[in-house]
């Protein structure tokens, strides 16, 4: 398939700015796939779809602020940087990008916070915008690193073109996350409240965590026509032996096995045994799904409605089946559901 199949049109007004008031009270769009049929209601009202047995798989990845406001030395001039990926703790070495770009050399100092409590090095180009870091602080780790989130913010992606607010700290933020280590949130599961997951295990739902350290290669722009030329950036994943055995279990007994977000799908599809069951794994992917695509593990999806020509909205046609996905968004477009981050979500059954 080419990327010119993914465009579309939608209007700046249906990209959401800011969170439902309550995380359960978003707008659902439910897609059953064999059918066509759709239906609208509320996120809360998913309960209804699943029963005792069926399995729900979340990403229980954690965001830290990652985006730092600094100062070069000598010019003053204002840069942006965004923290991707800690490469080694001894030395505080980050891989970072830069914007501008342009103005960063490898020597330049880097000076953050009102009273340069933070000073970092440019010590290596790593690609046209990619830089690497090191972090020059005095203090032991943890005071580092908590200096470091205390002058970083909330990375919302770009199209939420807005300053951050003191609720995105909590709502830019899924309610099981634990372990550290996403730059975006894994959007589909910032829908569920507490009450909502209590529901779900009353009626017997099994809830399931992996975790997908999602990076910025989800807002990335594919510049190619031809997708099987895209590479996806690679992103670490987590499979315990535990969630496999209850994933490929619930396979067996034909239940509904749900994939919560475009992150727990790619983890999941990332690690298949050639019989089609959930491998354990602890390792990186860059496993990039669009259409047409023979997924082996979940039979339900969650997602939220994809911006044009994302690989988000690659992946969640490659499930729902292209032509059925363009004809929902259409409608969905039309019915002024909310696109992106914070946006409304729909069920693919």
């Amino acid at each position: 398939m080419k990327l010119s199949q993914f465009n579309f049109n939608l209007p700046e007004e249906l990209i959401s700015l800011h969170p439902a008031e309550n995380r359960d009270e978003s707008r659902l769009l439910v897609l059953h796939k064999e059918t066509g049929e759709v239906e609208h209601k509320v996120f809360k009202d998913i309960i209804n779809y699943f029963e005792d047995k069926d399995v729900m798989v979340f990403n229980n990845t954690k965001v830290f602020p990652a985006r730092l406001y600094g100062n070069k030395e000598k010019t003053g001039a204002k840069i942006e940087v965004f923290l991707l990926r800690e490469l080694n703790t001894d030395q505080k070495l980050w891989d970072v990008l830069v914007d501008p770009a342009r103005k960063i050399r490898i020597g330049n100092k880097l000076y953050f916070g009102e009273n340069e409590e933070l000073v970092a090095e440019v010590i290596d180009n790593t690609t046209s915008r990619g830089r690497t870091l090191r972090f020059l602080f005095a203090g032991d780790y943890d005071e580092f690193k908590k200096t470091l989130y205390r002058l970083g913010q909330t990375p919302l992606p770009k199209f939420i073109n807005r300053e951050i607010q003191e609720y995105d700290t909590e709502r830019y933020q899924t309610i099981f996350a634990k372990h550290e280590g996403a730059v975006a949130a894994p959007t589909a599961g910032m829908h569920f409240s507490k009450q909502l997951l209590k529901r779900l295990e009353i009626i017997g739902v099994e809830l399931a965590e992996i975790t997908l350290h999602a990076g910025l290669g989800n807002f990335r722009p594919v510049d190619v026509e031809d997708l099987t030329k895209h590479k996806m950036d690679s992103e670490q994943i987590f499979i315990t032996e535990e969630v496999a055995d209850l994933v490929n279990n619930a396979k067996i007994n034909k239940r509904r096995i749900c994939a919560v977000g475009t992150t727990v799908m790619r983890t999941m599809e990332s690690s298949i045994s050639t019989i089609g069951e959930l491998k354990p794994f602890e390792g990186w992917t860059n496993k990039f799904i669009f259409p047409p695509y023979d997924f082996k593990v979940a039979n339900a999806m969650i997602s939220n409605f994809h911006l044009p020509y994302s690989t988000l909205y690659m992946m969640v046609s490659a499930f729902a089946g292209y032509d059925l996905l363009k004809k929902t968004y259409e409608m969905a477009i039309k019915e002024k559901y909310k696109f992106g981050t914070y946006g409304d979500a729909m069920l693919i059954i």
